[in-house]
């Protein structure tokens, strides 16, 4: 086991900030169950802290990364200008959440799918598909999962076969997106030598890609901090509490930050 403080981490307030769709709860209802990719780990809450049920040179190796535990969070918190209310009340309400290191890969065929749809419902197309075609894995325990699946499965369907898996029109995006991996014409590994905006432009030239899905790639894919992306809720609350406009500069270099606080603080009080 190893244990992870629970300043600045929140598993539950990452789970539902809309950045992350194979992180659940447990059986036991404390515990969350996170996969990433081929890998798992169970975080059980103890005492002020996780214990998660792996090994240290795994979590040295992945999970530790995967976390962001590099990062201290408290550098953003403390810049939150104290004169704003909202603001401020957002970062009290989400101050857990931290951003994630996810694969590439993952991010592109998941916030594809992501497109006109909510969180349970992008979980659970999520959960098809990588049942379907992912690797089946077993755990020492004896649990059994599935890892997210590669490229070349996918690429081999035809355009409507993850409509079954309840993509709907998404179904075809993926299948063009990993046929592109699979003929060389787009490589997702390439875009971690990019900047945000190298990134983001290549993002777009992918089919069914558009400025939110490649925002959210660049975020969560790629932790490119800059990242804004900006769906219904976030442009509805910088309407509302930003009339004379978001002050950006302020936060310059991990506005993708505060895009999760307040995305967390708008589905928190709904």
């Amino acid at each position: 086991m190893i244990s992870v403080s629970t300043e600045y981490m929140d598993i539950g307030r990452i789970a539902e900030s809309g950045q992350c769709f194979r992180m659940e709860r447990a059986a036991d209802e404390r515990s969350y169950e996170i996969v990433a990719g081929s890998r798992m780990v169970r975080a059980t809450p103890a005492d002020g802290e996780y214990l998660l049920d792996c090994d240290e040179n795994t979590f040295n190796a992945f999970w530790k990364d995967y976390f962001d535990l590099g990062t201290d969070y408290s550098a953003f918190t403390d810049r939150i200008d104290r004169n704003d209310s909202y603001l401020t009340a957002a970062v009290k309400c989400g101050g857990g959440i931290r951003i994630l290191r996810q694969d590439p890969w993952e991010m592109i065929v998941s916030f594809l799918i992501s497109q006109q749809n909510n969180i349970k419902r992008i979980r659970r197309c999520i959960s098809n598909i990588s049942e379907k075609y992912g690797r089946k894995m077993a755990r020492s325990d004896g649990s059994v999962y599935y890892a997210f699946p590669e490229p070349e499965p996918l690429a081999v369907l035809d355009e409507d076969a993850l409509m079954e898996c309840n993509l709907g029109y998404r179904s075809k995006y993926v299948v063009r997106a990993a046929r592109d991996v699979c003929e060389g014409r787009f490589a997702p590994d390439s875009l971690t030598e990019m900047s945000c905006e190298q990134a983001r432009e290549a993002l777009l030239r992918l089919y069914g890609v558009g400025e939110k899905v490649a925002d959210c790639i660049c975020l969560f894919g790629l932790h490119h901090l800059s990242a804004f992306p900006v769906d219904t809720h976030i442009k509805q609350a910088l309407a509302r509490e930003y009339p004379d406009g978001f002050p950006f500069e302020r936060y310059k270099g991990f506005e993708g930050v505060i895009q999760q606080y307040i995305f967390n603080y708008e589905l928190v009080r709904k």
